[in-house]
């Protein structure tokens, strides 16, 4: 199996392609969450990026000690979307949101933007470019995955604190048994995504 690379991004003469992902579309509970990258020319030789895969293929203990290594090595910014601007806009304009708020953390004016998936916003002020599973081709998109995956990861257990019946340290907001059997026995928090049915359909039986 091919592992990321940084093909893609060199096929571009123009010094800033920054890879872009994304986290948290179809929990019911908590932010989206993207990141974007930018691995400077010089810093690419660096041995983090062969360890560097798609979030998803990589255990938490891995994912948490490549952060921090990835944070040292490249130009990054973090995004959210929160569950109210989710339900006011919809989940893939709230994603687009994200990934917008992390491009322009970075602070550097980005020439091209490699974008996990098959959408893009037609409202974007940069070129960009959409690549499908682009977390398994471009080292930038996958490392974008791990900041956007460890971040989001974390503010759940964060939440879980405050509101530990819904198991978000181990469900992320996802609609787990566990996650379903709470939402419909304490009702949605603050954190909830009412737009969504299964918390929609909680609130109703609340209500009735």
């Amino acid at each position: 199996m091919v592992s990321p690379n940084f093909d893609l991004e060199n096929l571009y003469v123009s010094p800033h392609v920054l890879g872009v992902d994304e986290v948290g579309r179809g929990p019911l509970a908590g932010p989206v969450v993207a990141a974007a990258v930018y691995v400077p020319h010089e810093k690419r030789g660096h041995p983090v990026w062969r360890e560097v895969r798609d979030s998803k293929k990589l255990s938490e203990t891995k994912r948490e000690i490549l952060f921090s290594v990835i944070q040292s090595q490249c130009i990054f910014g973090i995004g959210e979307a929160s569950p109210q601007e989710i339900d006011e806009i919809n989940i893939l304009q709230a994603t687009f949101l994200a990934m917008r708020r992390a491009i322009e953390s970075c602070n550097i004016s980005p020439d091209m933007i490699l974008i996990d998936g098959n959408r893009s916003p037609k409202d974007w002020p940069w070129a960009s470019r959409t690549i499908i599973k682009g977390d398994n081709l471009s080292i930038s998109i996958a490392a974008a995955s791990i900041l956007a995956k460890v971040t989001r990861d974390r503010l759940m257990k964060n939440m879980a604190q405050e509101f530990p019946a819904y198991g978000w340290e181990s469900n992320a907001g996802y609609g787990t048994p566990a996650h379903l059997e709470a939402l419909a026995r304490c009702g949605p928090t603050t954190h909830h995504r009412v737009s969504f049915s299964p918390v929609s359909e909680a609130i109703k039986k609340k209500a009735g």
